[in-house]
């Protein structure tokens, strides 16, 4: 039986149910592949697609009277997919710390004061032939001390009686202690027994010394709790206090009494009143004192003739010979107790009877320890001495044979009473079992011995728990056994996957196995070489290491981690899942744990890794296992960390070329480990000195140009869809930026470079896009065409651009060869030869060109839409010298005011320093102003600028420059004494003040290109460049957060609730189909009647709206993207409200229900073209941001802004995006990136995009600015299926018709008129309708009722059906009863009801029902 058969075969019957797994999982394809089969490839066209689905379609809506529940069975399945529910979803960002602990609840199964017992003092007061006067003896008597008669003539023959029972009496200790010193004194005085106590604490040391005292031959310990011993002539007794005895041996120290009343002694230890026994916390010295009592205060030791006199010894000594003694005249087998004494074998071998009968009666007494005893008191006393845990399983015998004999055995700490435990019944049963063959076994030296079933019973058990139990219930009783079952080859690999599923249960799990003492055994278990045994003991250490990091300097001190380097090694045929959990182990081996990595490195993992990586087969049929690959990305990442060796390894396998490839993976968490390992390959100094400038020019070439290779590669993720991706470049970035500082200081300091002298030009042609969109991305763009040499950009096939401001002399020309940021020409008023030219240290022109990409790309993650990697962004602009200030600017200026946004902090303002230029943020600004900020840097610039001729005047005050034309002659001398001053573009002031507060100024050149911005920009001349370890780096949580994949139950469903999802699914499966067939038979409905409205007291209006399908919720957006939910069955009752974003810039697009069948999420997207994706958007206040992303980046020449527009489509997965640009962008929301940029093949930009919802179509349609309508269809090759212009004006919305038709749709401009077009018919609209006579705003298309509902700024809304008749009107009245609402500005239709949602430009939300239609229940 293979691990893959029963441990990783497990069965996912939640597929469909995201969010179970934490790493990538095999995931449905984006497009369903029957749509690829039905397709014709090649033609582009549609009309084979009616001919396959009209007999269907016509089933489903003709006649009219099939009934609803006939109509709902036509109604074909829904898709199950799922979208961004994810684990890396939940939170929005993954930032919990999940990985293993270095310390922690799972770590305390580690004893930190683990002891031994290093010497053994015996006292024995014998007295052989003299009996106490306290203690009547019946006759006959128990007289066997040690299994010695000491009044047997033979016993009298070698030695003296005593001195024969301390003989024996070591012996017995020694089988259980070997090690340890042993001193024996016989029948002692007082100063004999000193002179021990104080020779074994010397000799013991710090370790545990034991004291047994026999007192069979002296009277009872007193009340005061001393015990007797002997003057030299015997001819007394003489006292001993346990105190005094106490401070001769000193502690840590175990104390064995064997004697009657013995618990008088524990009592008087007990009371010590140093000890304060009255106190809740006990000292120090009580906790290292351990006794064992015979008996209690007032009880006397047994006196069986048939049992030895010293039972208390006997039970701790020798358990088996005793116990089975005390079991035979008890049992119903007639067997001579003499044969006892004869059973074969040895108790170390577990195949003998003797041998596996201790090795049962281990197992037994572990269990009841470890069910009846708090964890910590089991560890202390079973897991932390040998000895001590030996004496203890003992003791819990003895308690079981003295109680049956009127004696209660006493110890401190205190036992719980475990005499009457059912496992004793386990140990009678396998007594019995062994004895009954005992007779045979003699008699033929040849029989065989049958094993008992005990352990086989046990594992049994064990499984049965698994199978019902959990950590609610009752921990399993049978794990001790399942520990000690490791030891025998015959159980080994059945126990070993039951404690696999065991561990499986989550961090209580393993918890429990590590406090039982699971870890020596499976650590040495790692040195077998057994094959079927490999899998699952990856598997155990995968789950003890996903909760313990601790374990990794065992495990290298041991050479363990050799055994996962051969496993991951092996060419055999191993499950990819198998070798992930053996990357991951050999992570958490190297993770920050330098001997490892040097131990790993050693043993070659590097290579095992990226060939494992080169080697994963591609195509859709082989697709790699995504989890293998993450983690052996992490893996190397971890590896090569800080260690020289690991990088220079990695250089020479073409590792970053090999990542590289990664980086378009599917899969975000595989995109995110290839950027992590990417990012670890950069070197960063441990302790920078302040002269960082000198350790720079060090860097050997070949590392700076391989860093400068793998800057390139991370620059292509810029753009990526999944902030997870984003937030590993942000970190990569920031060692980028702390290793290659000085360049990319001077590669800030040309992006800021302050533009007084030049011309600000785009740098791109007439027909390319502009440099002022709000993601700082062009030369990252999703769909471009990237040079991998030097990282130029492509856009609509013009020619390649460099992303940065170009700063051209006034006369230079705009597309002169010599003009890109980092070229060798000279800027304006900077000399080739001087020391302060910020681009004279650039060795090539490609080399500076990379720097001012990645500084680029900083500032475009410092706008990140995604919080943190936002603030990641920001972090590595101070490592650059850069900071962010947002400035308030003055209201007398005239100018808007804009508050701080809470997800892109401020960060406070620096007072004014001599020879600081403050310069404002707008060559970093977007044109949207999407951050109001300061960008601050601390790099001296080249030939710093001085124009005191424009630069005069008092604070507040600015003059706009005559002339863009500007000499060399004018530069004068820089004087580092003045004040600072504030330029912005060709606009200069002078400010006496730390923030200056800026006037109210005509547009020109700085304004068009986005250069008016409230903010400042600071550069520090005179500071030297600073230490970079002044700067904490950014930390990945990438590792952590991946970590916990195998911290979650991995053999079964994670989900406990997955019951209550299916039913859930189930019943709004029905909701929706019987939806369906209503509105499939309501094909008239005059939606005029208003059910509710609602004030939402917002001063913009609504700008767009959604109603939940199946709760009675509005989802209502303003123009400052404030989202309220609105219950319209409950009145006013607001369920929740919340900003979509703290930016400045404001404006809403559309809204969607993404997985609407399911735990919906709220698509968000604005205007500027991010989208946000929100969870648990109807809980009050505790809506979550599951994912936020750029979807169109740049606009058109001449634009002032992007205008956005977005559809989503479930069936697919893909988010339709455009808007002023020339293409529209396909996001494949499951793998969260770019899935195809299809060009808009329109002069004007995109105004309007649909996209069908049939699951049998993947068609999706975009209207144009010229009023041009443009069919596509996502499997065809061109993509393009057909174009029309019915409009004069830019389309306002189009929309798929319901129907049995698949291919007609509506679509209206602002002039009031509707075209409805069919796509097999290109020629133009088969009919018109003039809906209103202008101010047409919105139009809202039902998916499965033939309604149109249009809206009009005239306040009017009118309902048409699918054939152009207008079904009703609903228009303003002022009087009292009728209906009031204003400018219409948003129309919405419920998705599986008649229901339809209006809003209008001021503050008032309507809901209307059609006639007879019913409203659906909330589920």
């Amino acid at each position: 039986m293979a691990l893959g058969d029963f441990v990783l075969c497990r069965q996912r019957s939640l597929e469909s149910i995201s969010g179970g797994t934490l790493g990538p999982a095999q995931r449905l394809p984006s497009i369903p592949q029957q749509l690829m089969d039905d397709h014709l490839t090649g033609t582009g066209r549609v009309e084979e697609e009616e001919a396959q689905h009209a007999a269907e379609e016509q089933r489903r809506w003709g006649g009219g009277g099939g009934g609803g529940v006939e109509a709902a069975a036509s109604v074909p399945h829904f898709p199950h997919n799922l979208y961004l529910s994810d684990l890396r979803h939940d939170a929005g960002e993954p930032v919990t710390l999940a990985g293993p602990l270095e310390s922690g609840v799972v770590s305390k199964w580690r004893m930190k004061d683990r002891m031994k017992t290093g010497c053994v003092a015996l006292v024995l007061c014998l007295n052989v032939g003299v009996d106490p006067p306290d203690v009547i003896k019946i006759s006959p008597c128990a007289r066997m001390e040690c299994w010695i008669d000491p009044f047997s003539p033979t016993s009298q023959k070698a030695l003296k009686p005593v001195e024969a029972v301390g003989k024996n009496l070591i012996a017995q200790y020694e089988r259980w202690q070997p090690k340890a010193k042993y001193k024996v004194q016989t029948d002692p005085t007082v100063e004999d027994v000193k002179k021990l106590c104080l020779h074994c604490r010397k000799t013991a040391k710090s370790e545990r010394v034991l004291f047994h005292y026999n007192g069979h031959g002296v009277p009872r310990p007193t009340a005061n709790g001393e015990i007797w011993l002997f003057n030299k002539s015997f001819t007394q007794y003489i006292p001993l206090s346990v105190y005094e005895l106490e401070s001769w041996l000193g502690n840590p120290s175990i104390y064995v009494f064997d004697c009657s009343a013995a618990g008088m002694i524990v009592t008087a230890f007990c009371e010590r009143p140093d000890w304060g026994l009255g106190g809740t916390m006990a000292v120090p010295a009580m906790r290292d004192c351990i006794l064992l009592a015979a008996c209690g205060a007032h009880e006397i030791l047994p006196q069986n003739a048939d049992l030895p006199a010293d039972i208390f010894t006997s039970c701790l000594t020798t358990p088996i010979k005793i116990a089975l003694r005390w079991f035979c005249p008890r049992s119903l087998l007639t067997l001579d107790a003499e044969l006892i004494d004869k059973i074969p074998g040895r108790q170390t071998d577990r195949k003998t009877p003797l041998g596996e009968l201790n090795w049962i009666f281990t197992a037994i007494t572990d269990t009841i320890a470890w069910n009846v005893l708090p964890r910590e008191l089991f560890q202390r006393l079973f897991r932390q001495d040998l000895l001590v845990a030996s004496l203890f399983r003992n003791f819990l015998l003895a308690e079981r044979i003295m109680r049956a004999a009127n004696c209660s055995p006493l110890s401190y700490p205190r036992l719980p009473p475990t005499h009457q435990h059912p496992m004793w019944h386990a140990w009678d049963m396998a007594a019995e079992i062994c004895l009954a063959q005992l007779p045979m076994l003699l008699q033929d030296p040849n029989a065989e011995f049958k094993p008992s079933p005990f352990f086989t019973e046990q594992l049994t058990a064990f499984e049965i728990w698994l199978e019902h139990g959990s950590e609610k219930k009752k921990p399993p009783e049978q794990l001790p056994i399942v520990l000690q079952v490791l030891l025998s080859h015959s159980h080994r690999f059945r126990a070993l996957l039951l404690l696999g599923r065991f561990l499986d249960m989550g961090a209580w799990a393993v918890d429990l196995a590590l406090s039982v003492g699971i870890f020596p055994y499976v650590l040495k278990l790692l040195q077998t070489t057994a094959t079927d045994l490999r899998q699952i003991l990856v598997f155990i250490w995968t789950k003890i290491l996903a909760l313990d990091k601790s374990c990794q300097v065992d495990l290298v001190k041991d050479g363990g981690h050799q055994y996962f380097i051969k496993f991951l090694e092996s060419p055999d045929n191993i499950h990819p899942e198998q070798r992930a959990m053996a990357a991951f182990v050999l992570a958490v081996i190297v993770d920050e744990h330098p001997p490892g990595q040097l131990a790993c490195i050693q043993g070659g993992l590097v290579g095992i890794c990226l060939m494992h990586i080169q080697s994963a087969p591609s195509g859709s049929e082989g697709q790699p296992e995504p989890l293998l690959i993450q983690w052996l990305c992490l893996c190397l990442g971890k590896l090569w960390d800080g260690v020289s060796d690991g990088v220079t390894l990695a250089l020479q396998d073409n590792a970053p070329s090999i990542l590289g490839h990664l980086l378009s993976e599917p899969q975000p968490e595989v995109r995110a480990a290839a950027t992590y390992a990417l990012g670890a390959l950069v070197t960063v100094a441990a302790e920078s000195s302040a002269d960082n400038t000198a350790s720079e020019d060090d860097v050997d070439e070949y590392v700076q140009a391989a860093e400068q290779e793998i800057a390139r590669y991370l620059l292509r993720v810029l753009s990526d869809g999944s902030p997870l991706v984003r937030a590993e470049l942000a970190t990569a970035m920031a060692r980028l930026a702390a290793s290659h500082n000085r360049m990319f200081r001077q590669a800030a300091a040309a992006y800021l470079k302050p533009p007084s002298h030049s011309s600000v030009l785009p740098p791109f042609g007439p027909n390319q896009r502009s440099a002022s969109f709000p993601y700082s991305t062009q030369f990252v763009y999703a769909g471009k065409s990237i040079d991998s040499e030097l990282g130029v950009q492509v856009f609509d096939g013009a020619k390649p651009f460099w992303p940065a401001i170009r700063i051209l002399p006034s006369g230079a020309s705009l597309h002169s060869a010599d003009s890109s940021p980092l070229s060798d020409t000279p800027l304006h008023g900077e000399s080739p030869g001087s020391s302060n030219g910020v681009m004279r240290s650039w060795k090539r022109t490609e080399d500076g060109n990379i720097y001012v990409q990645c500084i680029t790309a900083v500032y475009a993650l410092a706008r990140d839409p995604s919080p943190r990697v936002a603030s990641l962004g920001r972090q590595v602009l101070r490592i650059v010298g850069v900071e962010a200030q947002v400035v308030k600017p003055s209201r007398a200026s005239g100018l808007p005011t804009h508050q701080r946004n809470a997800s892109v902090p401020a960060i406070p303002p620096t007072p004014p320093n001599p020879g600081v230029l403050h310069r404002s943020t707008s060559w970093v600004a977007s044109a949207s102003g999407n951050l109001a900020s300061t960008w601050r840097i601390s790099t001296p610039p080249p030939s710093p600028p001085t124009r005191p001729t424009y630069l005069t005047g008092t604070a507040g005050s600015l003059r706009r420059v005559a002339s863009m034309e500007l000499s060399s002659a004018s530069i004068a001398t820089w004087d580092s004494s003045k004040q600072p001053v504030r330029i912005s573009g060709d606009i200069g002031i002078q400010s006496l003040s730390a923030i200056p507060r800026v006037s109210n100024m005509p547009g020109g050149l700085a304004e068009a290109a986005g250069m008016l911005t409230y903010g400042l920009s600071t550069l520090n001349l005179d500071s030297p460049v600073a230490s970079v370890s002044a700067t904490v780096l950014p930390q990945s949580t990438l590792y952590s957060w991946s970590c916990g994949h195998f911290s979650r139950p991995l053999l079964e469903s994670s989900h406990d609730d997955e019951e209550e999802i299916i039913a859930r699914r189930e019943e709004r499966e029905h909701l929706a189909q019987d939806g369906i067939a209503k509105c499939h038979q309501s094909r008239s409905s005059k939606v005029s009647e208003q059910i509710a409205s609602w004030d939402t007291t917002s001063e913009m209006g609504t700008k767009a709206l959604l109603l939940h399908p199946f709760k009675p919720l509005v989802c209502v957006a303003d123009d400052k993207e404030t989202i309220r939910l609105w219950n319209y069955e409950e009145g006013a009752e607001v369920v929740n409200t919340f900003d979509n974003h703290n930016a400045p810039d404001k404006g809403i697009s559309k809204l969607c229900l993404v997985n609407e069948l399911d735990d919906s999420l709220l698509l968000v997207a604005s205007s500027d073209g991010v989208v946000r994706v929100w969870r648990d958007y109807a809980e009050k206040d505790n809506q979550r941001l599951a994912t936020a992303w750029q979807t169109v980046q740049g606009h058109r020449p001449g634009v002032r802004s992007i205008n956005a527009v977005v559809d989503w489509q479930q069936m697919t997965g893909y988010l339709y995006a455009s808007g002023e640009i020339s293409w529209i962008m396909v996001w494949d929301l499951d793998q969260e990136q770019l899935a195809s940029s299809i060009p808009s093949q329109s002069e004007s930009g995109v105004s309007a995009l649909a996209a069908s919802q049939k699951l049998q179509s993947a068609h999706f349609l975009a209207g144009c600015g010229d009023g041009s309508v443009r069919v596509f269809d996502i499997r065809s090759r061109d993509m393009l299926v057909c174009e029309m212009k019915p409009h004069a004006q830019k389309v306002v919305g189009l929309d798929f018709l319901a129907g049995p038709d698949h291919f007609k749709i509506v679509s209206a401009s602002p002039a009031g008129d509707l075209k409805f077009l069919d796509l097999r018919n290109s020629s133009g609209p088969y009919q018109g309708v003039d809906a209103h006579k202008g101010h047409l705003t919105s139009i809202a298309v039902h998916r499965h009722a033939q309604v149109i509902a249009t809206g009009s700024s005239k306040q009017v809304i009118k309902t048409f059906s699918a054939n152009g008749e207008q079904l009703g009107m609903v228009r303003f009245h002022n009087s009292y009863l009728g209906q009031r609402i204003g400018p219409v500005s948003a129309l919405n239709f419920h998705l599986y009801s008649i229901l339809l949602a209006a809003g209008a430009t001021d503050s008032i939300v309507s809901v209307y029902a059609g006639e007879n239609i019913q409203g659906m229940q909330g589920t």
